[in-house]
């Protein structure tokens, strides 16, 4: 599932904000040559005694610095969707202005500049804001044709859609939200998903109606169109467990490594050097003890090793020049 990322607005910021006053950008114009964003009042103010930009001090233009400048509508449309209030602000600011002085005239002057367009006509949203739309179950090419043809060569001309629902919610209710308002309402099955879609393309989880409102072409003349189908849910692959290793079986490597290591080595794998047998006072499991005066010391020769592993029982011992019968 998609994991929703939350940005702070403070970390936008330094792209929203006017150097020159230190406010957020409003009618934001940019610098031809740099490409450098303010304020259109603000650059306009320093340009009228400057002639180079103020923050990397690129010459504008050499006597008329005004002719540079470019108005940025997609920047303040940015800038007006990411600060909640902004536009609401502006616009009466900018009434209450035209209220107070009612002589003062604006030359080509739009609705905006006037502040006479409401947020609404503008397209922006807030989250507590309701949003009307409209939901029903999408048919794939069926649809496609029927809206291609039009409600009168359907013959429907006056009869309305059946299986539209209309719901009032707010801006900021997620794509995810919904899906589970429509499982619930109409018991849908675990084993099927519910998804919704915009026209044709679905929509992921984590889209909001106000990230809806400005990503699709809905120019908010009646309720934003929306549909859902029913698909079965995909199956998890499971994969196989291992076995449980039971007490009398070896599963692990390294146990079989450790009892290899607890085996005695075989002769033929120990190093042909000549050794002494251990002394009697510390005697070693399997090996013989021999009985005699203190000072009496025992020389063996070292046996030769066979292909076997097995030592040859045919020489002859010797202690102090004695004849010793071989060991059994």
């Amino acid at each position: 599932m998609h994991r929703t990322t939350r940005i702070k607005i403070t970390e936008l910021n330094p792209h929203l904000m006017c150097a020159l006053c230190g406010g957020y950008f409003i009618d934001a114009t940019t610098i031809v040559e740099c490409l450098h964003s303010f304020c259109k009042t603000c650059i306009v103010r320093y340009l009228e005694t400057n002639k180079y930009c103020p923050m990397c001090d690129v010459q504008v233009h050499k006597t008329r610095p005004l002719l540079s400048i470019r108005s940025d509508k997609t920047l303040q449309d940015i800038v007006y969707k990411l600060v909640p209030g902004l536009f609401k602000d502006e616009m009466k600011r900018r009434r209450d202005f035209y209220a107070a002085y009612p002589l003062t005239e604006v030359p080509n002057g739009s609705n905006e500049d006037r502040g006479e367009v409401l947020e609404q006509e503008k397209g922006a949203l807030s989250d507590d804001e309701i949003v009307s739309l409209s939901i029903e179950f999408y048919e794939g090419v069926r649809d496609r044709e029927e809206e291609k043809k039009g409600p009168l060569e359907n013959g429907d001309g006056d009869k309305e859609k059946t299986g539209v629902r209309f719901l009032r919610c707010p801006a900021a209710m997620t794509v995810m939200h919904l899906a589970k308002f429509l499982r619930n309402k109409m018991d849908v099955p675990s084993k099927y998903k519910v998804e919704v879609l915009y026209e044709d393309e679905p929509l992921k989880e984590y889209y909001t109606l106000m990230d809806i409102a400005y990503i699709y072409p809905w120019r908010r003349n009646g309720p934003l169109p929306l549909k859902y189908r029913v698909q079965p849910a995909c199956k998890r692959l499971t994969l196989p467990t291992a076995p449980t290793p039971s007490e009398g079986t070896n599963t692990s490597g390294a146990s079989e490594c450790e009892s290899v290591s607890d085996k005695a080595p075989s002769p033929a794998t120990l190093p042909a050097t000549s050794s002494s047998l251990p002394s009697p006072a510390t005697p070693s499991h399997g090996s013989p003890q021999l009985h005699g005066p203190p000072a009496t010391t025992l020389h063996l020769p070292t046996p030769p090793s066979t292909a076997s592993g097995t030592t040859s029982r045919g020489r002859k011992m010797t202690v102090n020049g004695a004849p010793v019968p071989p060991l059994t």
